[in-house]
């Protein structure tokens, strides 16, 4: 009787354990997504002067302080803007509001004179090209993971895409070229590699802003040499907004904004802010970016 009482006890655990699983994944699936238009939501067909913060603040709902206070930016078109400062300041903040990842609780954001609330969210996010820390890839080919979001891409694209970031020549290295699976999220890779296939499909779509969310800061010093290089083809005659903590990715930006507890602080070029003596050039001595 103990073998098949062990068995009886066994199937009912596991019985338990997975009702436990299928009750959290329902939870993720039917979460209702917070972020919908308005019923009056506007087209934005194309991305024609600029961004513009307007005394923009923000806190999450568990949190009692706000991580943005009172923000005023303007990235206009064409421009390169990099975001700065120490961790916690709200610079990733920033640039999920103008995704609407989350909305702003006080002041606004406008693209091309329109409160981004009041524009179409497919409309708005097909502007963007986003590249984060940590690449987002799938148990796929390479050809896949480049196209994906964006299925209609023909071989050619797909091509010239890696060729701008860097990655062609590694990717006909391996095994079976595009075709070649990269494992689960990218595990076949390195950590550089990775990222240029990111970097690729950013750009696949050739977006007018690119966003790039500290897209180098895991990386050695010879990936990052080759993923910096793949970003400085990429931001040419293009709208860019960077998070960095390395110098050599954002000195030539057009503008660097400094960010210090949720509030712009400094605001200029690299040669500017390091002869007014203040956080930047701390920031630069100390390495911290």
């Amino acid at each position: 009787v103990t073998e098949p009482a062990k068995k009886l006890s066994n199937a009912y655990y596991n019985i338990r354990k997975g009702m436990a699983a299928l009750d959290r994944v329902n939870e993720i699936i039917l979460e209702k997504n917070k972020i919908e238009d308005l019923p009056n939501a506007q087209a934005l067909e194309s991305f024609q002067q600029g961004i513009q913060f307007d005394n923009v603040s923000f806190a999450y709902p568990e949190q009692a302080t706000n991580v943005l206070d009172n923000v005023n930016l303007s990235v206009p078109k064409g421009k390169v803007i990099a975001l700065v400062g120490p961790s916690g300041g709200g610079k990733s903040t920033l640039v999920d509001l103008i995704l609407r990842y989350h909305d702003v609780g006080s002041g606004s954001i406008k693209i091309d004179g329109t409160d981004v609330k009041k524009i179409k969210l497919f409309d708005l996010r097909r502007q963007f090209g986003l590249v984060t820390q940590e690449p987002i890839l799938f148990n796929d080919s390479i050809f896949n993971n480049i196209t994906f979001g964006y299925e209609s891409a023909t071989k050619e694209q797909v091509i010239q895409a890696a060729k701008i970031a860097n990655a062609h020549d590694f990717i006909l290295e391996t095994e079976y070229g595009y075709d070649t699976n990269i494992g689960d999220r990218g595990s076949k890779l390195s950590g550089g590699q990775r990222q240029r296939l990111t970097i690729a499909r950013a750009i696949l779509r050739d977006p007018p802003i690119l966003i790039l969310d500290e897209a180098t800061s895991a990386l050695d010093s010879k990936s990052e040499k080759l993923v910096q290089d793949s970003i400085q083809k990429v931001m040419q005659n293009r709208t860019a907004i960077i998070i960095a903590h390395r110098l050599s990715t954002i000195q030539h930006a057009d503008e660097i904004v400094v960010l210090k507890e949720g509030r712009v602080v400094e605001q200029g070029s690299h040669d500017q802010l390091m002869s007014e003596n203040g956080d930047y050039q701390k920031l630069v001595k100390m390495q911290l970016f």
